[in-house]
């Protein structure tokens, strides 16, 4: 009893090593952030023409903080997928590891491509979407707050999502999902993805469609490959046991 008490015990101040871990290098790529905020701040700007609209000194602080955790969240993930690599390393078996790690390139990766698809093609289709709604009703005079607050919920779910097919990869490895028991509440699921696009997506039919969509592409995506990770690992599981 004593034995698994302290074996529990170790697991707990391992897993507290590397959340600190992982919290300082958050830290460090936020202060990094803060370095580079007018050249990202200038490439979100786009094509938008003037300058932003701020209605007091809180919320020049307020943009620095939100363009500086962008930069924070994008290159920690890398470094809390190692983390976490790194905790469940022991209980894995060689194999298991040698994939487990393999995906790790690949969650950064795909969380700047879903960033990018985010900024490049949902953004502005749904920015000029609403500019043409407003044409002859209003003058558009954005404050840095609305701007970037409507920015990064066009972008970050995107960035999210598109780790979820890597996510379900690896969590077929461990042995802790199964795709096939997942199809079964297929519809469900797509429920809690459109609520999500109606959430982090403006209040109108069309931006909830151009978010619900890719979200569920990108969930169907991620049980394709799930099923690929399960029969292979079952395969394995198989030529193992005759040999």
């Amino acid at each position: 009893m004593e034995e698994k008490e302290y074996s529990f015990v170790e697991h707990l101040e391992e897993l507290r090593k590397r959340l600190i871990i992982t919290a300082a290098f958050f830290l460090i790529f936020l202060i990094v952030g803060f370095f580079y905020v007018k050249e990202i701040y200038n490439f979100f700007m786009g094509n938008q023409a003037g300058k932003l609209l701020v209605l007091g000194p809180s919320d020049i602080m307020w943009l620095y903080f939100h363009i500086a955790s962008i930069v924070a969240i994008a290159g920690t993930i890398p470094v809390l997928a190692w983390q976490i690599w790194a905790f469940v390393k022991p209980a894995l078996t060689p194999a298991e590891r040698k994939a487990a790690l393999a995906y790790i390139p690949g969650l950064f990766i795909l969380f700047i491509a879903g960033l990018s698809f985010g900024y490049f093609l949902i953004f502005p289709n749904i920015m000029r979407f609403l500019l043409k709604m407003g044409s002859g009703l209003v003058t558009n005079a954005f404050t840095a707050d609305k701007y970037f607050s409507f920015l990064i919920d066009m972008t970050l779910p995107f960035g999210v999502a598109f780790e979820l097919p890597l996510v379900a990869m690896f969590l077929t490895t461990l042995g802790i999902m199964n795709p096939y028991k997942i199809v079964k509440i297929r519809k469900y699921a797509y429920l809690i993805l459109v609520i999500i696009a109606s959430m982090i997506s403006p209040p109108e039919f069309i931006s909830h469609i151009s978010v619900a969509i890719p979200l569920i592409l990108i969930f169907e995506l991620s049980i394709f490959f799930a099923k690929i990770t399960f029969k292979r690992k079952r395969k394995r599981m198989e030529l193992m046991a005759l040999e």
